[in-house]
């Protein structure tokens, strides 16, 4: 668990609600977003602690205990798990002044009996080492994601370790899932003792790219190359998405490099808003090589009665 301040990395006051802690994860969360941050580590690093913060602060019982316990709050719910402290101030735990206290670390992990501290009253020593159901670890992996099932949802297998050895589940992926993202698993941890409660399994998404496509939030980015001629003239070209197989597009007249032509809906479904993104398609003009000395002399005659896109620039 990071050391950090929930509430300060997300920018809120401890006692902010709901909305506002919703207002600013969204707002943080769209900033730093992978996509529309690539190749930046500090932001991808951001963006996972954003996403943590509100995991912890949007689940009241957590945000309770992370009030009380700070950093240590998963240590205070483990033991909460486990039984009440005897030694517990109002129920929350034994604490000091670097937050809840182990009484195993204190005494050994053999057990403790307090009738060994106090005296057993007459009645006998009481077992050593007795100690109540134990909430499992919760662990983490990575899940590899393909491009379309990141855009379209579906199953994807995560192997990960468990107890020292390798199991694989099969996991569904939310539609519009984000590099980065982390989902929970609840009950998919290492297991309790004693009955106890399984542990979580959280699971950082790292989605592989594509050989065409990228991504831009909920939009799609696609390069289409196109001759000199149409992009002078103007022509229709067949493009491909990513789930609706081709479509014709039509590129206007005097159309640049890097222009962007939009198709509508044609992009990826944003999981916070369900609305339908955009597929944008990137004009590259490729200049052709290899000309024939025909085509050199048209090109030639074309070049004579050219003015230069410059000539008004400097």
């Amino acid at each position: 668990m990071a050391d950090h301040d929930f509430y300060q990395t997300l920018g809120i006051s401890k006692g902010a609600t709901k909305d506002e802690l919703r207002k600013a994860y969204r707002k943080l969360a769209r900033e730093n977003h992978p996509d529309a941050n690539p190749n930046n580590p500090q932001a991808a690093e951001r963006f996972k602690q954003v996403q943590e913060a509100y995991d912890v602060l949007n689940d009241e019982k957590k945000r309770e205990l992370y009030d009380r316990f700070g950093k240590d709050y998963e240590h205070a719910a483990r033991a909460s798990a486990a039984g009440a402290n005897p030694f517990a101030g109002g129920g929350g735990g034994f604490t000091g002044g670097s937050g809840p206290v182990d009484l195993g670390d204190l005494f050994g992990q053999g057990g403790f009996d307090f009738g060994d501290l106090f005296g057993a009253g007459g009645g006998g020593s009481r077992p050593r080492g007795r100690r109540g159901p134990a909430r499992g670890a919760d662990l983490r992996a990575n899940v590899k994601v393909p491009f379309e099932t990141a855009v379209t949802g579906g199953p994807v297998d995560v192997t990960f370790d468990r107890n020292g050895s390798a199991e694989t589940l099969t996991v569904k992926v939310p539609i519009g899932v984000s590099e980065g993202q982390v989902i929970r698993l609840s009950g998919q941890g290492a297991p309790g003792t004693k009955n106890g409660p399984a542990g979580d399994l959280y699971l950082t998404i790292e989605i592989q790219p594509h050989r065409y496509f990228r991504r831009e939030g909920a939009n799609l980015l696609l390069e289409v190359p196109i001759t000199p001629s149409e992009a002078v003239l103007g022509a229709k070209v067949e493009v491909p998405t990513l789930n609706e197989g081709n479509v014709v597009m039509t590129i206007p007249a005097g159309t640049s490099s890097g222009v962007k032509l939009r198709l509508r809906g044609k992009g990826i479904q944003d999981p916070q808003t369900n609305q339908q993104g955009d597929q944008f398609v990137v004009i590259k003009i490729a200049v052709p090589k290899g000309l024939s000395d025909a085509d050199k002399k048209l090109y030639e005659q074309l070049a004579a009665s050219e003015t230069s896109p410059r000539s008004s620039l400097w």
